[in-house]
């Protein structure tokens, strides 16, 4: 099991972007959190399975809806945590 924090920078505020983000991490059976930032990004933490954490994490990177434009995403190690096995939208 790995945990993977993210920062996506970009058009990826009110495109959709946290909630295809839910859907897909859901799908992968992972759980964490998404949520935008005040700065116009999207900070995501994402925990599970390592192939399925990267499938995801290559989805992101291209843009999970049509309406979204990736510009740069940045990635760290985070530490296993109780999300409560669940995967949520935070505002």
């Amino acid at each position: 099991m790995v945990n993977y924090h993210l920062t996506i920078y970009g058009r990826v505020q009110g495109v959709g972007f946290r909630w295809a983000v839910f859907q897909l991490a859901n799908h992968q059976q992972l759980t964490g959190l998404v949520r935008n930032q005040a700065d116009g990004s999207v900070y995501c933490e994402l925990q599970g399975q390592e192939a399925a954490v990267k499938e995801l994490i290559t989805q992101i990177k291209a843009g999970p809806t049509p309406y979204a434009k990736v510009i740069d995403v940045q990635i760290s190690r985070g530490e296993i945590a109780n999300y409560n096995n669940s995967f949520s939208i935070s505002r």
